[in-house]
């Protein structure tokens, strides 16, 4: 099936993969492809190790390495994956807001409050820029989704995709419809404004969970989580639906099949199903220079086939999102080679989804 007017007759994609610019070396403008990646390289307010506003352009360079004949869908690239031009003010707001975030994070982990006034000016930078970022996303995506294509993101810590969150959710006010996120991360990400920064990595999904046609968060292979996290998932009466890291492992061990978790994973989901892939939730040997990774986790043939099933429920993916991948200096490019091949999985498993 093609959903696009590109001219393939000189491109195969059993050649050597052409390093273009584009996702995968495809040759698709936005205008011609089904679903279009958007790049936010940015990583102003990680908590530990900094690095990820290098993923998209990292994962760029290792896509061409992918193989085009996907085995969940061995033609869905001829209906379009395009990548579009990332917005110019990004990377370098970002290279000197984390400068200025790195002030009011030295000044916590000294002993200081949020409110002290001498980090107000820093923190109100840093949480206006946030948000002129998540502004820049939702118009972007907005003008994609406006043309009946999909729209995802490639972050970036994981903080980027709120504003295209926020686009899929009012796409879908505007047909009556709601969706629910499946989250994979070794983090809840459920904290109010972690350190002072409203729109924090760590708070992606508490920022999600503030729009209504959200109806239900389901988060896999989490694994490190506060109390606050806890008790609002507690509180939520069945919005938040966790499968912990513990939980899938204690059953694995205990001889549940993983094909089984699969399914009471996807029950718990909507018709309309957002993806939101934090690499770290995956196990770290597949991605040892993310910035804040945690033992245990999933391997990448586990997360495979979860998302493979979740095409196969015959629910919808209407987005996603692939961050905090971060290209070490010495990992011989393996934290962009995983990203890469995990993020020409959920652009197969999404096109083959939609209807």
């Amino acid at each position: 099936m093609s959903g696009n007017n590109s001219d393939l007759t000189n491109f195969s994609p059993d050649d050597v993969g052409v390093a273009n610019g584009n996702y995968f070396g495809l040759p698709f403008t936005p205008e011609q492809a089904e679903l279009v990646l958007l790049s936010a390289p940015w990583d102003v307010t990680v908590s530990y190790n900094h690095g990820t506003a290098a993923g998209p352009e990292a994962i760029i360079a290792a896509s061409t390495q992918v193989e085009l004949r996907d085995a969940h869908y061995p033609d869905g690239w001829r209906r379009g994956i395009a990548t579009q031009p990332v917005d110019p003010w990004i990377a370098p707001a970002s290279a000197r807001l984390r400068q200025v975030a790195e002030q009011v994070i030295a000044h916590l982990e000294a002993g200081g409050a949020t409110s002290d006034p001498e980090i107000a000016a820093p923190l109100a930078e840093v949480n206006a820029a946030s948000e002129r970022l998540n502004a820049i996303i939702c118009e972007q995506a907005s003008a994609i989704l406006a043309q009946g294509k999909t729209a995802a993101l490639v972050g970036g810590d994981h903080s980027t995709p709120l504003g295209l969150i926020r686009a899929v959710a009012a796409a879908m006010a505007g047909r009556g419809e709601e969706f629910g996120i499946l989250h994979i991360d070794a983090h809840a990400d459920l904290r109010d404004a972690y350190e002072g920064f409203t729109c924090s990595h760590a708070s992606i999904m508490h920022n999600a969970l503030q729009l209504p046609q959200v109806s239900r968060l389901v988060q896999v292979g989490i694994r490190d989580y506060c109390g606050a996290e806890v008790e609002l998932a507690q509180q939520s009466g069945g919005r938040v639906v966790q499968f912990d890291d513990y939980k899938l492992a204690r059953n694995a061990f205990e001889g549940v099949a993983w094909g089984t978790q699969c399914d009471a994973i996807i029950e718990q989901l909507p018709e309309n199903v957002y993806v939101s892939f934090d690499i770290d939730g995956l196990s770290p040997d597949n991605c040892p220079g993310t910035g804040t990774p945690v033992p245990g986790g999933l391997s990448y043939r586990e997360a495979v086939y979860l998302l493979a099933r979740l095409a196969e429920s015959g629910r919808r993916i209407v987005g996603f999102d692939l961050t905090e991948v971060s290209p070490a200096d010495n990992d011989g490019e393996w934290n962009a080679n995983v990203g890469a091949r995990v993020l020409y999985k959920l652009c197969n498993l999404t096109l083959k989804t939609k209807k």
